[in-house]
């Protein structure tokens, strides 16, 4: 039965991984897109055959920015909670079973220190992809 457990752990820590990869790969490609689309929206609309409605594409996608950062942080730290609370429940199994001097508690740590900086990533790019068009469209 113990090994029924510990496999189900092992494929929750993958599951969670993938769904991690993938919300960082698309919120990461989103941001790049969103400020190529708003940069050309924020030129356009100084330009001399400004369009009234690239001000409005421009809200639109800063808005959707906001959201979609929002969620997509949300569940990153959803799934570093998950992650901590499946190797804290792998932990004590080894623990339990006296075999935790072979599992590094440092990779804790590290797992901690790799959500943060998915988490700066994520930020930095949804600053930018705001940031940059509004000084285009305003200065």
């Amino acid at each position: 039965m113990i090994e029924n457990v510990h496999q189900h752990l092992i494929n929750e820590l993958q599951q969670s991984s993938k769904t991690d990869t993938i919300f960082i790969i698309v919120t990461v490609l989103f941001n790049l897109i969103v400020l190529a689309v708003n940069s050309g929206m924020a030129t356009s609309a100084v330009s001399e055959k400004a369009n009234p409605s690239d001000d409005t594409i421009l809200i639109i996608f800063i808005l959707a920015n906001v959201v979609i950062n929002g969620v997509a942080l949300n569940a990153l730290f959803t799934g570093k909670n998950t992650r901590k609370k499946l190797l804290n429940g792998l932990i004590t199994m080894y623990q339990d079973m006296k075999v935790d001097k072979y599992y590094e508690r440092s990779l804790l740590n590290n797992y901690s220190k790799r959500y943060w900086s998915f988490t700066v990533v994520i930020i930095c790019l949804a600053l930018l992809a705001v940031i940059v068009p509004l000084v285009i469209r305003l200065f």
